[in-house]
């Protein structure tokens, strides 16, 4: 099924919005607390491990990590994942800017995978292996075994990522609990066995985000991802972004999925339109001078939630949330 042609020439004339009105949004009230307790229990952890695997969402791959994973666990060894390659818009000249901005922060280990379908998970333990074989072990040096701590922010994959190494190389099932929303890890666990040859455990640690979120607009990118309760943005303000996204970067992949008429930088007018579709209307009692009258109404929280879930689920298409940042980045030379 295809796009509608006169809808397509509609989106690619239109005007669409180039900038998302930021103003009276306060991003502290989306992200409560630090979450130094959980920081410190990694902390306090570290010497039971040779090495740091941080997982992160590939997209938003520059924006949202937590710089005290650096600051605080930085003496082992580190390797970044940047899960859910599926859904992010990867480019071959986007991957190139990504990995040579983590290299020039000293990240020189960066793995892409999509812990679903298991795609590039093999090279996960042996990039392990060979910086810990390749690092000074301190008071670790004479165990056989190899420890790795699993670390990074809520809802980007720490827990499929752990599921997925233990049946790629155990052929066993989940130990952890895997959820799409923030919070389901919620204390840093025993060691779970993940590899035989050679034989190595992970830690799985609850999500923890940076103290202090650099702007509004990052903030939007990371409840987006998942990273918080929907309710603590507000599910109509999410996918007011998420339309103004979609639209700035010529996604036009809701039109067909929602069978609307045409793109739209509307919110009020989408969500009425996907509501009417998907049957999510309720019926209101309006107080007139001649009486009470039922009005059937949109419900927009709905709609604005399906059109959340879609996006997550990847049926809108991958996006690259993080664009405009790797445009404003420099190509260096090969």
């Amino acid at each position: 099924m295809r796009v509608a042609l006169h809808a397509l020439c509609g989106a690619a004339g239109a005007a669409w919005r180039e900038s998302f009105p930021l103003r009276g949004r306060d991003v502290a009230r989306w992200f409560p607390g630090h979450m130094a307790k959980g920081l410190k229990k990694m902390q306090s952890s570290l010497k039971l491990v040779d090495c740091i695997i941080e997982v992160h969402d590939a997209r938003i791959p520059l924006s949202g990590r937590n710089p005290l994973f650096q600051e605080t666990l930085g003496l082992k060894p580190h390797v970044l994942v940047l899960n859910k390659m599926d859904l992010a818009d990867l480019k071959q000249q986007q991957v190139k800017k990504i990995i040579q901005h983590l290299e020039g922060e000293g990240l020189k280990n960066v793995v892409f995978t999509n812990c679903v379908k298991e795609e590039n998970i093999k090279q996960v333990i042996p990039l392990v292996r060979g910086l810990v074989e390749g690092s000074y072990r301190y008071h670790r040096g004479e165990n056989l075994e190899y420890c790795a701590m699993v670390i990074g922010i809520p809802n980007v994959g720490k827990s499929s990522l752990i599921n997925a190494l233990r049946r790629q190389h155990l052929g066993k099932g989940k130990a952890t609990r895997v959820g799409g929303e923030p919070g389901i890890t919620r204390a840093v666990m025993s060691r779970i066995q993940v590899c035989d040859r050679p034989l190595m455990f992970l830690l799985d640690t609850p999500g923890v985000l940076s103290p202090r979120i650099e702007s509004v607009e990052m903030g939007l990118k990371l409840a987006l991802c998942g990273t918080v309760l929907d309710h603590l943005v507000g599910e109509e303000t999410l996918a007011d972004y998420l339309l103004y996204t979609l639209n700035r970067h010529r996604l036009f992949g809701y039109v067909q999925h929602y069978g609307l008429d045409g793109a739209c930088d509307d919110i009020t007018s989408v969500l009425k339109r996907v509501a009417v579709r998907l049957g999510k209307t309720q019926k209101v009692k309006v107080f007139t001078g001649t009486g009470d009258v039922n009005v059937i109404q949109p419900n927009y929280p709905a709609a604005a939630r399906d059109f959340l879930r879609t996006f997550r689920s990847g049926l809108l298409g991958p996006v690259m949330l993080d664009r405009d940042v790797l445009q404003s980045l420099p190509l260096a030379a090969p």
